[in-house]
C-alpha cells in the first residue's frame, strides 16, 4: 500500500476518535443534537473527507471543534457565569410556578371539599366535563361531583384529609398529573374511621378534568384493572348508579343554602 495513503487512514482515524469524543451519545449510538438529521453525520463519515482532502483535515477539525465548544455554550450557558444563572433562574421559575398554582389555588379547595366545608366556589377548579371515580361512585360533570362531596356530611358527622404528600408530574405544556398520598379521617355513628388513599388528579389549563380515589391505595375496578371483563364491567354500572341515586337525593347538585 501507498505510504501516502496509509498515512491519510491512520490520520484520518484520530480525526474520527477525537470527533466521537465531542459529538454525545446516547447508549443506542445516536447522536444527541437538536437537530435531527445530524445523526446521519456521525464522525466516521470525516474519515472519508480526509482521504479527500488531507490537507484541510486539520482546519476543518478546528473549525468544527470550536463550533462545538460555541454550541455547548450557548445551550448549556457553558462558563458564562451569567448565562448559568440565568438558566437557573429559569428552572426555578418554572419549578415555583407549576407547584406554586397549586398549593396556592388546588389544595385549599381540595381540603375544603374533603372536609365537607366546599362552597360553590371550591368547586371551580374542576372542568365542566370532568369526572369523579371511588370504589363507591363514579361522578360525570361538576354537578354531580357536587353532589358526591355534599353528601359527605349527611353520612358522617367529621370527615377531614388530616395528612398528605403531593407528587406532581407536568405530562405536557397544559397538563400534568398531581398525586396526593394522603391519610382521611371520618366519624360515622361515633366510630372513628382512618383510611389510607391516593388522590389521583388529571389537570388540563389549570382545571381538574379526572379526579380518582383509590383506597388503600388499591386501582379502581373496572373493566381494564380486572381479570375478568365483565364483571369489572358490573362494578361500573354499580357506581353509576350509586351516584344517579345519591346526585338525585342531593337535589341534582343544588348548593347547600346558608
Amino acid at each position: 500500500m501507498n505510504i501516502r495513503i496509509l498515512n491519510m487512514i491512520v490520520k484520518g482515524s484520530n480525526l474520527t476518535l477525537q470527533m466521537d469524543k465531542l459529538l454525545p451519545r446516547r447508549l443506542n449510538g445516536g447522536l444527541i443534537s437538536p437537530i435531527t438529521d445530524l445523526s446521519h453525520y456521525s464522525s466516521r463519515s470525516i474519515l472519508f473527507f480526509s482521504l479527500c482532502s488531507p490537507s484541510s483535515t486539520t482546519d476543518f477539525y478546528s473549525s468544527f471543534q470550536k463550533a462545538h465548544r460555541n454550541f455547548s455554550q450557548s445551550i448549556m450557558g457553558g462558563n458564562d457565569p451569567q448565562g448559568t444563572e440565568e438558566a437557573k433562574k429559569v428552572q426555578q421559575k418554572h419549578k415555583k410556578e407549576v407547584c406554586g398554582d397549586f398549593s396556592n389555588d388546588i389544595l385549599p379547595r381540595i381540603l375544603n371539599i374533603y372536609g365537607s366545608r366546599g362552597s360553590p366556589q371550591d368547586f371551580e377548579i374542576y372542568a365542566p366535563n370532568a369526572t369523579f371515580e371511588d370504589p363507591l361512585m363514579r361522578a360525570e360533570g361538576i354537578k354531580q361531583i357536587k353532589s358526591a362531596f355534599y353528601s359527605l356530611s349527611k353520612v358522617f358527622s367529621e370527615s377531614r384529609i388530616v395528612e398528605y404528600n403531593i407528587n406532581e408530574n407536568v405530562i405536557s405544556p397544559g397538563k400534568k398529573e398531581i398525586n396526593i398520598d394522603n391519610k382521611q379521617y371520618y366519624k360515622f355513628l361515633g366510630k372513628d374511621i382512618h383510611m389510607v388513599s391516593l388522590i389521583k388528579l388529571q389537570m388540563e389549563n389549570g382545571k381538574i378534568v379526572r379526579h380518582e380515589d383509590w383506597w388503600d391505595k388499591k386501582p379502581l375496578w373496572n373493566r381494564e384493572t380486572v381479570k375478568l371483563p365483565p364483571l369489572g364491567r358490573m362494578t361500573e354500572i354499580t357506581r353509576r348508579a350509586s351516584m344517579l341515586a345519591t346526585h338525585a337525593l342531593m337535589g341534582f347538585g343544588k348548593d347547600p343554602t346558608k
